[in-house]
Parts: structure tokens; C-alpha cells; sequence
């Protein structure tokens, strides 16, 4: 059975985050320096499907702010992850309008493929985007499929939590990250070229 999208990897280090950041709010460093250590991975991708190479930039400076909020979030280990990918969220979207960017496709290589093709379910797709390559394919979804996608399997919210990251209701975002993991399966499965003998199937 799918587990709605969350990844089980980041879903089982919410217990040691939750205790992490709440001894770090009483002023342990050590644990602030475990919270960031599970957090930033998913961070930093998530910010990479926005920005680009300037990622790491970007999530410099949502670290400040973190550090220098901590005191004020109440909430558990996943509440933790949803409420830094949100000011995340707001320094990617500040960078993208001081340098008035867009978020710019990659060129595509033809060994990219740890995603699976059309054939393969939603969550066999989920657990594969794993790779700097499928962080670019992302890249090249819609910008509220990539999000939602970013979201749900890079930083392993939840349907709800990924929803208040963007402010749209859980239904549109499961939707959204639905299509966009979709589309990723169909692009790569045209990558890997006929196999299945499915090519045509749906022109009629």
C-alpha cells in the first residue's frame, strides 16, 4: 500500500528531529547542528528545483532566519521540516525577484534514469527521485508541480503540510505532485526508448 507520497526515510528521523529542536531551543548547539543535519538535504534540494546553483546561497540565508526564530516555532519534527521549508520558500522566491530569474531548465543526459517509466506506480516514482539528474527533471515541470513534487518527496512533507508551504488546499497539491511525478515517468520512459510496446497506445 502507498503511504500517501511521504518518503519512509525522512518520515523516520521525525522523533530524533522533534528532540533535536527542542533541545536546541534551550540553547544546545550540538542538537541545532543535529536538526540541521537531517533537514538540510531536503532543504537544499527542494531549493535547488527552485533557484538553481544559487541554492546553496539561498539556504544560508534561511538558516539565519531559522537560527534566529527558533525560539518561536512550536511543533514536532515534521511540523519542523514544514515550517523551515516555508521560510525557505519566502528566500527563494525574494532571490528569484531580485535577480529576476526563472527557474532554468537542464540539459537532459542519457544515463539520468533512476526514475521508473510510464508503467510503474506512483509511489515506485516517489522513492527514486533521489538524484542531482531528477532534481532537473523537476526542474522542467510547471512551476506548481514542481513544487508540490519538491515538497512531498525531496522534503518529505505531507499532503497538508506541503499545502501550507504554498498556501493551496491539500487536494491541489496532491494533485499537482500526481501529474508532475507523472510527467516525469512518461519523459523518462521515451528516454528509455521502446521496450514496453506501449508507444502510440493512447493516439487514436
Amino acid at each position: 500500500m502507498g503511504q500517501g507520497g511521504e518518503p519512509r526515510r525522512v518520515r523516520a528521523h521525525d522523533g530524533e528531529l522533534g528532540a533535536a529542536v527542542a533541545r536546541a531551543q534551550d540553547g544546545d548547539e550540538p542538537a541545532f547542528a543535529v536538526a540541521y543535519r537531517l533537514v538540510q538535504p531536503g532543504l537544499l534540494g527542494y531549493l535547488r528545483g527552485l533557484v538553481g546553483d544559487d541554492a546553496e546561497d539561498v539556504a544560508s540565508d534561511a538558516w539565519l532566519e531559522i537560527a534566529r526564530d527558533l525560539g518561536r516555532f512550536r511543533g514536532d519534527g515534521a511540523g519542523f521540516r514544514g515550517w523551515t521549508a516555508t521560510i525557505a520558500r519566502h528566500r527563494a522566491l525574494d532571490h528569484l525577484r531580485r535577480t529576476r530569474a526563472r527557474p532554468r531548465p537542464a540539459a537532459l543526459e542519457p544515463d539520468v534514469l533512476d526514475l521508473p517509466g510510464p508503467h510503474d506506480t506512483y509511489d515506485q516514482a516517489l522513492e527514486s527521485i533521489t538524484t542531482e539528474r531528477a532534481l532537473a527533471l523537476v526542474r522542467e515541470l510547471p512551476r506548481d508541480q514542481a513544487e508540490a513534487v519538491l515538497l512531498r518527496v525531496v522534503v518529505g512533507l505531507d499532503g497538508p503540510a506541503a499545502a501550507r508551504v504554498l498556501g493551496k488546499r491539500p487536494g491541489a497539491v496532491r494533485t499537482a505532485a500526481y501529474r508532475g511525478l507523472g510527467q516525469l515517468a512518461r519523459r523518462l520512459g521515451a528516454e528509455d526508448g521502446p521496450g514496453d510496446g506501449t508507444q502510440g497506445a493512447e493516439e487514436s
